[in-house]
């Protein structure tokens, strides 16, 4: 008979099973509808089922209102996909935050991603107010100690299985500048991130100094870089000037003017991406997003061919 692992080295999801492994890694995103009815969501959501590895749910993406990323995190479990339950500090304090990990828990979701979230002012409903209680770093934290020690930080004993939470954090991937460190990640990693999901970077070049210089710091953390199927040149432009720390170069928004189908041809650079990314030391997979365009996710994954390829380079 095999011994089994040690509980902390015991995979507590396929997610964090497969970054182990070595395998390429690919994850998607869906943003809940604004519905009391899942049906929509589950719409967008199961053409990925056995194509990503988990799917995220967005948190009040664009600080907008949308059905709950718990609940929709749930119907993803009882629909056998595993989700990335994402929560974001702005709209809990620390009470909320650590009543919502331990329902996610007994929800079965094991996977959760730590974000600040989008300012209420960029929303429709500007005059909300923003919490941070926490920010994402100290959630991280606070998460990790309640895994670690299975206590509130008030020291009162959570009772029930084992607290198996795979911890994500997020990062904006840049051209690294002379003497650039990436301090910011190395403490939300000293934090508790197992694992990190990126803003779009679709500049492999960019994506190489990145993780190059990351190497030289001695981050090590599977790290999956945000990427897109982007249908217009118009949307690439978009997707520069609002979404922070996107990287779109140049030479793809001129394909994507050029092109007789610029949907197919957003297809066909996310391809190419993805392909290159799956050689790049320091990548352990791809995020896949397209807002408002969820049925070209699975198109990418499937055609791209680099789901769950073994690396040479793979990071624990």
């Amino acid at each position: 008979m095999t011994a089994e692992p040690p509980l902390d080295r015991r995979a507590a999801s396929d997610l964090q099973a497969r970054l182990r492994s070595g395998q390429f890694v690919i994850t998607a995103e869906i943003t809940p509808p604004v519905s009391t009815d899942p049906a929509e969501f589950l719409r967008r959501a199961m053409p990925l089922k056995g194509l990503a590895t988990a799917v995220n749910v967005t948190d009040g993406a664009g600080a907008k209102v949308h059905l709950s990323s718990l609940a929709t995190a749930h119907f993803l479990v009882q629909s056998g996909i595993e989700p990335i339950f994402q929560m974001t500090c702005r709209d809990r304090n620390r009470l909320a935050l650590q009543g919502d990990l331990l329902g996610a828990l007994s929800l079965g979701i094991r996977n959760v991603l730590v974000l600040g979230g989008d300012d209420p002012k960029a929303g429709d409903q500007p005059e909300a107010k923003a919490v941070y209680d926490v920010d994402s770093r100290g959630l991280l934290a606070m998460a990790h100690a309640m895994r670690s020690e299975k206590k509130l930080p008030s020291g009162t004993t959570i009772d029930g299985p084992p607290l198996h939470l795979v911890l994500g954090a997020a990062d904006v991937p840049l051209d690294p500048p002379a003497g650039w460190q990436p301090k910011a990640l190395q403490a939300k990693i000293a934090a508790g991130a197992d694992f990190v999901q990126t803003q779009f970077c679709m500049d492999i070049e960019v994506v190489r100094r990145y993780t190059a210089r990351l190497e030289e710091c001695g981050v090590k953390i599977p790290l999956l870089i945000g990427v897109a199927p982007i249908p217009s040149a118009r949307s690439a432009r978009w997707m520069r000037e609002k979404l922070f720390g996107t990287i779109i170069p140049d030479a793809h928004i001129a394909r994507l003017e050029n092109a007789a189908d610029p949907k197919r041809e957003g297809r066909k650079i996310c391809i190419e991406v993805l392909r290159s990314l799956a050689e790049i030391p320091g990548v352990a997979g791809a995020h896949v997003m397209a807002p408002m365009n969820f049925a070209e996710i699975p198109a990418v994954i499937v055609e791209s061919g680099v789901a769950g390829r073994k690396l040479a380079h793979a990071v624990h």
